[in-house]
């Protein structure tokens, strides 16, 4: 007699829940929301963007306003949300943020995105240096030309900068999303646990 395997684990579940990143309250009633379902995270990503290309001469308020209330609020907004529960819950996680390669160099055209990255990454380093000693790191992902169909249709909807780039990459190609997701998954996990305040380019 042979004993039965053991039944197959059930299947992760997923739980979507909308949220205005912009709206600090809005950011508050959404973490209530995750608390109930699934405790407090273990890994929180900052990953919600926007951007659009425009000559900094023809830039005005509302669009500079648009873009650094997504990416560097937003991102500000749900991780000191998140990060004031998890100490008050003694709980240590792993928050890692996207944020692009001219975050550093900055880029013509796109002056609020460049902007806005960059102020994610000091806030990330500065966060890395005050709460590593509750457990928690932060590490952030440089993406650099990746292929995606929402971003590509607006910011190259002639395929020229494609084109261009892929001339300048030694693999002949540009990124695939999985590529950045494979790499988030081992900065979020228990392999890289003394990695934080960390910046990973993928530019080649």
């Amino acid at each position: 007699m042979f004993p039965l395997p053991a039944p197959p684990p059930p299947p992760p579940q997923v739980h979507a829940v909308q949220c205005d990143v912009k709206d600090p309250d809005a950011v508050s009633r959404c973490v209530d929301q995750v608390e109930a379902l699934t405790g407090l995270p273990d890994v929180v990503i900052n990953n919600a963007a926007g951007n659009f290309v425009c000559p900094s001469e023809r830039l005005t308020p509302n669009g500079w306003k648009s873009i650094t209330d997504i990416v560097l609020n937003g991102t500000a907004f749900v991780t000191l949300e998140l990060g004031r529960r998890l100490i008050q819950n003694q709980k240590g996680a792993s928050f890692l943020a996207i944020t692009t390669i001219y975050a550093e160099s900055g880029s013509g055209f796109v002056a609020p995105s460049a902007s806005a990255k960059a102020g994610v990454e000091a806030l990330y380093k500065s966060l890395a240096a005050e709460w590593g000693r509750y457990g928690h790191r932060f590490n952030i992902i440089q993406p650099g030309p990746i292929r995606t169909k929402g971003a590509f249709s607006r910011l190259d909807p002639t395929g020229a900068f494609e084109k261009a780039m892929i001339g300048r990459i030694p693999t002949g190609r540009l990124g695939m999303p999985g590529e950045i997701a494979n790499l988030a998954a081992y900065m979020s996990s228990e392999f890289a646990t003394w990695m934080s305040g960390a910046v990973s380019s993928t530019h080649p």
